[in-house]
């Protein structure tokens, strides 16, 4: 995948208003098929709790530069997002 550590891709909000986030990881689920990403604002402060948002994507075949972003609706997916996201907290404490 074309995704790296750092990097940052904007994504417009319902209103069209694009803002600049942080890619903290991304990981793909075999059992479903599905490729997920967390990321952050980047424009937070240091000292600011941390806000992390989740989506399901798919890469455009044509294009890995651009990715289509799907809203997670279902708390089985959640649970999911949420336990990859404490596992690599933990990892990255350690």
């Amino acid at each position: 995948m074309a995704l790296e550590k750092e990097e940052r891709i904007v994504i417009p909000d319902e209103n069209g208003e694009e803002h600049l986030f942080e890619v903290l990881f991304t990981f793909d689920v075999e059992k479903t098929g599905h490729s997920y990403i967390a990321v952050v604002p980047a424009e937070q402060k240091e000292n600011e709790e941390v806000e992390v948002f989740a989506f399901r994507y798919e890469e455009k075949e044509d294009d890995e530069e651009n990715l289509s972003l799907y809203q997670i609706e279902s708390d089985q997916e959640w649970e999911m997002v949420e336990e990859m996201l404490n596992t690599l907290t933990d990892e990255d404490l350690t």
